[in-house]
This record gives C-alpha cells, structure tokens and sequence, in this order.
C-alpha cells in the first residue's frame, strides 16, 4: 500500500495532482506507473483509492476511485500537552510514536524548569505526517505552536483535564478517573517536574493530579504512556 498525504485535495473531485515532492517520490523513488493504484489521507478523515492517469515525475495525475469518510474515526479525542525536551530528538520520538497509537492534538508548554523555551513546528509537524502515512491514519493530528503554561491552564477546554507530576500529594490512575470517550486534556511536565505553584495553578484550573506509577518516567516517556493509557482505557 502507497500512500500520499494530499491535505489540499476536494473530497468531490475525480481527480487529483501530486505536488512536485510527491510526484518525485512516487516515480522516482517508489517506481510507480500508470495504471497503479494509490492511496490519500487527507487529515481531515477521508481515506481515498486513487489510480495513476499519468505517472509524471514533477505533477502526476490521478483519477480518484472513491472516498471514504471518517476512516477509522476515533471515539474520544486526546489532547497532549508537554513540555518540550532538551534533546529535542526526545520529542520527535514522542510526536512519532503517539501519533502512531493514536493522538488528536499535541501543544508545547513551556513552564519555569523548561530547558527548551522553543521547537520549530514546522519540521516537527513533518515527522507527524510521516507517521500518519506509516499507520495509516486519516486524521492528521494538530501541533500547536510553542506556549507558556500559563495561558493553556487559563484556555478554554470542554473535558477531562489532568496533570501528571512526581510530587507527593494525592494522586489517581488514570483508569480511576477517566470516564470513556470523552474529551481529555493532560499535562506532562519538563525532566524537572513541574514546580509546586504550576500544580497548584492546575488544580485551581479544575485538573486532576495522576500517576503513571512509582517509577520516575522521562518527559517524553510519561506523555506516551498517557497517550497509551487513554488509547486503551478507549478500547471497545
């Protein structure tokens, strides 16, 4: 199975361009030729069996067999904000693997022992579509631009909201407190925790403390487990 990702393409249409870099890709790279069949994600949740008209290395054309919508449609919807890492491979790995098992948003919080204060999104946001080519996933997931903690605990969210910390306090799994296919928010801190005052901000903005267990987990570790966790609390 070949796919393209073709964020710009009409669900109504019959037919449809790759852009330059995928056309290359196509016939260069994967040695396809006319007559053979494709797929397209758009990231909107539409999957798309297409044909090659004209395998063209620069604008290959494709008629579009047909479309379906809500392709593997999730039943919850997971928000994921961490704190990014000092390596900033660390994150990459995390971005990759999460959208893999199954993510809908992912923001970059920057809180006071962050020792990263910024991350190029738009390279990061090419190894999130990579992985939604690797597992074939319709939804593209969105990767918010860098913000300070302060003003994501003060924004808006309709749902669960939870802060996972290592300090001692009272604490649940989340499979005590997650009510199933919902909407969920949860926090991840920086290698060096967050401080008291940002927990407590949380708790005061309605999120509820939890624990991934007694080991102590890298950043990115901790956010994969969550997003693991929630993935299969979900399961029907």
């Amino acid at each position: 199975m070949q796919i393209f990702y073709t964020p710009d393409i009409d669900p109504a249409s019959s037919t449809y361009y790759l852009n330059e870099e995928e056309s290359k890709h196509c016939v260069r790279v994967l040695r396809l030729q006319t007559g053979d069949n494709v797929q397209l994600i758009d990231g909107r949740g539409n999957f798309y069996n297409a044909t090659i008209s004209d395998a063209h290395p620069k604008r290959t054309h494709l008629h579009i067999v047909s479309v379906q919508k809500e392709f593997n449609k999730r039943n919850h919807y997971l928000h994921i904000a961490v704190a990014p890492t000092k390596n900033i491979e660390r994150l990459e790995w995390f971005l990759e693997k999460a959208t893999e098992i199954g993510i809908d948003e992912i923001s970059l919080i920057i809180c006071q022992r962050s020792e990263r204060k910024d991350a190029k999104v738009e390279r990061l946001n090419k190894i999130v579509t990579a992985a939604i080519k690797q597992s074939i996933k319709a939804y593209h997931p969105i990767l918010n631009e860098p913000v300070t903690l302060n003003k994501l605990l003060s924004a808006p969210f309709e749902g669960q909201k939870f802060i996972a910390h290592c300090e001692q306090g009272d604490k649940a799994a989340l499979k005590e407190v997650l009510k199933p296919f919902g909407r969920y928010l949860i926090l991840i801190g920086p290698e060096g925790d967050f401080t008291t005052k940002e927990i407590t901000d949380a708790l005061k903005n309605d999120f509820k403390a939890i624990t991934f267990g007694e080991s102590r987990l890298r950043t990115e570790t901790a956010a994969l487990e969550a997003c693991f966790e929630v993935n299969f609390l979900n399961r029907l």
